[in-house]
């Protein structure tokens, strides 16, 4: 039988020199969740999605994708199926035409000669259109990145989400750089695709408001440590205040 579990962290820890990034954190996150990370400033949420994504390596503890040791995983299409990434930066490379951000999805299913050859004659192309379709940007797919908005440059790195079809889409503060309007545009539209794809989603957001409209589960972190984890509708105002100082001590 097939665990539905996609994520599981046991007493993993971090410290960057005299700092702790991550004490001690257990949690599971089953598949199709939708997971908002939430906390101060500096309260590891950042370190803990570069943890998951195999960017930072954990001092202690295990750390399993689908059951399996994350330090097990090698690099390449393999570990691009699991664990997709999305940061505020969008990571996308400006000077290039949209389409060719979108086929980056597909580096790990091509190899390096035939992505350096889709730079010149573009290959697949009908898979990027159609990612660009559903995000709605398909009239933008030949101009340069840098032109678009930061609202459309997120969708272009939706799309190329989309065309990389990873299991896991971990994403880093993916709206602090957007207006209200374009942020809850981004949102609604990532949520409701992971959704369709049966996707497993984890977002760090400075929003509380966001968290509690479009995630159905919130996980808290505060100095490193686990805070809360509970489904969206238990976060009450109080446990806010708490998790972010709000209230005065009597």
């Amino acid at each position: 039988m097939t665990s539905d579990i996609r994520i599981e962290a046991k007493n993993i820890s971090k410290h960057f020199e005299r700092k702790i990034a991550l004490s001690s954190l257990s949690f599971t996150i089953k598949q199709g969740e939708l997971v908002a990370l939430i906390g101060p400033s500096g309260a590891g949420k950042t370190t803990l999605l570069n943890t998951i994504a195999g960017l930072v390596k954990n001092d202690s503890g295990d750390l399993l994708i689908d059951n399996k040791l994350l330090a097990n995983y090698k690099k390449g299409k393999v570990f691009a199926k699991k664990i997709g990434v999305i940061r505020q930066q969008f990571d996308l490379i400006g000077p290039l035409a949209v389409l060719h951000n979108v086929l980056a999805g597909k580096l790990a299913d091509w190899g390096v000669i035939k992505s350096l050859f889709s730079l010149l004659i573009p290959q697949e192309k009908e898979v990027a259109l159609n990612a660009l379709e559903r995000v709605g940007l398909a009239e933008k797919a030949y101009e340069i990145t840098s032109t678009l908005s930061g609202g459309e440059q997120q969708r272009v790195a939706m799309a190329r989400l989309l065309v990389q079809k990873p299991e896991i889409i971990l994403a880093d503060e993916p709206v602090a750089s957007l207006d209200p309007t374009r942020a809850a545009d981004v949102l609604a539209m990532l949520t409701s695709i992971v959704i369709e794809e049966k996707q497993t989603l984890i977002t760090s957001l400075h929003s509380v408001e966001y968290a509690r409209k479009y995630f159905t589960r919130i996980i808290s972190l505060k100095n490193g440590e686990l805070f809360f984890d509970l489904p969206t509708e238990k976060v009450t105002d109080d446990l806010l205040a708490e998790l972010y100082q709000l209230k005065e001590k009597a």
